[in-house]
């Protein structure tokens, strides 16, 4: 088989090009090689010889045109992701490139076998909750007003009292951020359209993905190598809150086995999986591992500030993709450790941060508690 990875020069599209490879498939990457990931825009040592690469960009119909050419099968991976107001980049590159996508393959008639689609836990939102009087809720964000007084958890609609988090099943979203809200207008496209003129269609909702290769030049995102830039440049960890979010991480090779997994089988056709983790972690209790894992002596830094927008707590129910046979299998300790690895074999590591917060705050991401 013959697949197109779109993105496939980043983070997730390069390991599960490889894996494609090792499972005898051809290879076709659509890559921009957009900083800050790729800051150089060159393409990275870590893509094997044997791809096919094709630079372009999602959102220009000839470069689709050429990359749709001759393949079997796409995993539509590119995206745009991070906190800053440039609203209509999210829609343009994650939305209109993927209707794109599907108005290439209708147009020219292209024999497309199936399309998976990478989206993401964001389209949760708050997720889903349990008010002790009043049953499951389904949380709005949180008011300005309410974390200025440092008020942080999740209150019922009804009456007002905190509620217990749970594991957000695939049923529900409630998309509360830019990023969010662009992901889920993706996965309507794909599926509509994928329903509509019969091209098998996957949604694999990632929640926070780690490992080799996570692109420490992004600094607007990810929690890993944010707290990892800043620690070997001997800074301390900025902990937004209170430092009590709970999150569930996934380790890259568990995710590429989800991807091939719903590659290979037909009854996940026109479905949403989610692809998460199998523990629940704090951001504080993250925070002091990688600082023992680092064998640093730097304590968290509680900096009274938040960001605007940011989830308090959400973690995926994994239990419909494990029925088809897909679980986790790598640890929280294993996925920072060989990232760390990975981190010292590259030749510069920054404080990429430090601008980057700069940014949020000139744009009110980030706040201060009164």
């Amino acid at each position: 088989m013959k697949v197109l990875v779109t993105g496939g020069a980043g983070f997730i599209g390069s390991h599960t090009v490889d894996t494609l490879l090792e499972k005898g498939h051809e290879v076709r990457i659509l890559d921009s090689l957009e900083p800050p990931i790729h800051p150089k825009g060159r393409k990275p040592d870590y893509i094997p010889d044997e791809v096919e690469f094709v630079l372009g960009d999602v959102q220009n119909r000839s470069d689709m045109e050429r990359a749709l050419r001759g393949v079997n099968a796409v995993f539509h991976l590119a995206a745009y992701q991070g906190y800053l107001t440039d609203f209509s980049k999210f829609a343009l590159v994650n939305d209109s490139g993927t209707a794109l996508l599907y108005e290439v393959i209708v147009n020219e008639h292209l024999p497309i076998e199936k399309v998976i689609v990478g989206s993401s836990q964001a389209v949760y939102g708050e997720g889903k909750y349990e008010c002790p009087a009043h049953g499951v809720q389904y949380p709005s964000l949180r008011e300005l007003s309410q974390l200025e007084r440092e008020e942080w958890e999740i209150k019922c609609p009804l009456c007002q009292e905190c509620m217990r988090p749970l594991p957000a099943g695939e049923s529900r979203t409630n998309p509360h951020n830019q990023y969010a809200v662009s992901k889920y207008s993706q996965e309507l496209y794909a599926l509509t359209l994928g329903k509509r003129f019969n091209i098998p269609t996957v949604v694999l909702r990632y929640s926070i993905t780690q490992g080799p290769r996570q692109s420490f030049y992004n600094a607007y995102s990810g929690i890993l190598r944010i707290f990892t830039t800043r620690l070997i440049n001997g800074l301390p960890l900025v902990i937004y809150e209170d430092g009590q979010q709970l999150r569930d991480y996934v380790h890259v090779r568990d995710v590429v086995e989800a991807n091939l997994l719903v590659l290979e089988n037909d009854s996940a056709n026109f479905e949403v999986f989610n692809v998460g983790g199998s523990k629940t972690t704090t951001v504080l209790e993250y925070a002091k591992l990688l600082i023992s894992l680092l064998g640093e002596d730097i304590e968290p830094q509680s900096c009274g500030e938040f960001r605007f927008g940011d989830t308090r707590h959400i973690v995926s129910d994994i239990s419909k993709l494990k029925r088809l046979g897909w679980q986790p299998k790598t640890p929280l300790e294993q996925i920072i450790r060989e990232y760390l690895e990975w981190v010292h074999d590259q030749p510069e590591v920054s404080d990429y941060y430090g601008k980057a917060e700069k940014v949020m705050k000139q744009q009110g991401v980030i706040r201060s508690v009164r």
